[in-house]
């Protein structure tokens, strides 16, 4: 079957290698030069299902109220009456929020996050590719007594559907990451996934479409798209600023842009824009970078040993479609990698970066079948796209292809938030 995938970024990319590997003919379609360069390109590297508790939950609201009017926020919401699209989502966060909804869009987010790392495993083993890898698990680590205990509760949760997560002592903390000496005073304590992993995604991205290619896949670079084309229940073909493209089937994997292309067929895909920042910092010469990769709960930041480099990266803005960088939030990702790693690399020389994750009221990606017969969604993933990449292109390379994927795909779809709630 030829199809179509729209977007090679991290998700659009590993969405082709598996709809290749299941035997169809594929091309990608993306307006950049190249795999990658969008939200892939310098996010925190995580592979992190340790990171599953949606960003709705019970103990969210205090915290934004907390945060109203700082600049230096880590989650930082730009309301504004023009921007119906906004609002509604904020809705449908609030609703989301209670613990009985935050238990189920937990377990759905672990269901494609642990599948997914263990479809990187396998994908790893067979093709060699590297991309930074670190293997050494991730820790996450708190300052304040009660978000610890809430931490752990939650753990529980976690690890009642798979993920193994494992409470630490601030000397256990730093027994793991030395780097951490220098702050180990300030901890409360930690939660350790030793079966989580770090690596550098824009590096993956694009060897994997090297591998890809060498499979078939056709990559179509610098091209403006236009819209899908509808033709009564299915899409007759994908609009381009250099012509027609016509598949048999697509998949629509183009993160923050993925709303914008569906709204014309009539769909309305609840995804909004968060900017996420980070910096990238040359440690040679340096001792003090963590080689495990670390999440700091205070700051809501995380931090990656990529080879010779240290990417710190945090902080959520809902500002819409805005690129530009605010100085005030890249200093902030600047000043807490500085603190908490005085030795962690030159930070002068740090190079600032800023992209949008395209995020969910509920923090479950949009995936599987729509209303058009012929068009799939692979997008929302919020900031687990590094995370769930392999998993969901799997899904949906099984789901094209008219077979049953290997997790159960009841709450991934659209239909969640289209049908009454049971």
């Amino acid at each position: 079957m030829k199809v179509v995938v729209i977007g090679a970024g991290v998700i659009g990319t590993t969405s082709a290698w598996y709809l290749a590997k299941a035997g169809h003919d594929v091309t990608v379609v993306d307006r950049r030069e190249g795999a990658g360069l969008e939200t892939s390109f310098a996010n925190g590297g995580q592979i992190s299902p340790c990171h599953a508790e949606p960003w709705a939950n019970p103990s969210v609201l205090p915290k934004v109220l907390k945060w109203l009017g700082r600049e230096d926020a880590p989650l930082l919401f730009r309301w504004s009456r023009w921007d119906p699209a906004l609002w509604a989502w904020g809705l449908r966060f609030l609703a989301n929020c209670p613990r009985s909804r935050a238990e189920i869009n937990t377990e759905r987010t672990l269901r494609v996050a642990i599948y997914s790392r263990a479809c990187l495993g396998e994908l790893r083993a067979e093709t060699g590719i590297e991309y930074d890898q670190q293997i050494r698990g991730i820790l996450h680590v708190y300052r304040d007594g009660a978000e610890f205990e809430h931490a752990c509760r939650a753990a529980e949760v976690m690890i009642r559907h798979g993920l193994k997560r494992l409470p630490r002592t601030p000397a256990e903390c730093v027994a793991i990451e030395p780097a951490l000496a220098a702050v180990q005073s300030e901890l409360a304590g930690g939660i350790y996934t030793p079966d989580d992993e770090s690596g550098d995604a824009h590096k993956f991205t694009r060897r994997l479409a090297t591998l890809a290619e060498a499979k078939g896949v056709e990559f179509r670079w610098n091209v403006p798209i236009q819209g899908l084309i509808p033709d009564g229940d299915r899409v007759a073909g994908l609009a381009t600023a250099q012509g027609t493209i016509r598949a048999e089937a697509y998949v629509l994997a183009a993160g923050c842009d993925s709303p914008l292309l569906a709204r014309p067929l009539g769909l309305r895909l609840p995804v909004i824009p968060a900017k996420g920042y980070s910096i990238t910092v040359p440690v040679a010469g340096h001792g003090g970078a963590p080689s495990v990769s670390i999440t700091d709960d205070e700051h809501k930041m995380v931090y990656s040993r990529l080879g010779d480099r240290l990417r710190a990266a945090g902080t959520a803005e809902m500002a819409g479609y805005d690129l530009t960088l605010n100085p005030v939030r890249a200093r902030l990702i600047l000043d807490n990698a500085r603190r908490l790693f005085p030795d962690g690399g030159d930070f002068d020389r740090a190079e600032p970066w800023a992209g949008l994750r395209p995020v969910t009221p509920d923090s479950v990606p949009l995936l599987g079948a729509t209303p058009l017969r012929n068009l799939w969604l692979n997008t929302g993933h919020g900031t687990l796209g590094w995370t769930m990449s392999c998993g969901s292109g799997r899904v949906i390379a099984d789901l094209v292809s008219g077979l049953s994927p290997q997790i159960p795909m009841e709450g991934l779809g659209l239909g969640r938030f289209t049908q009454p709630r049971q």
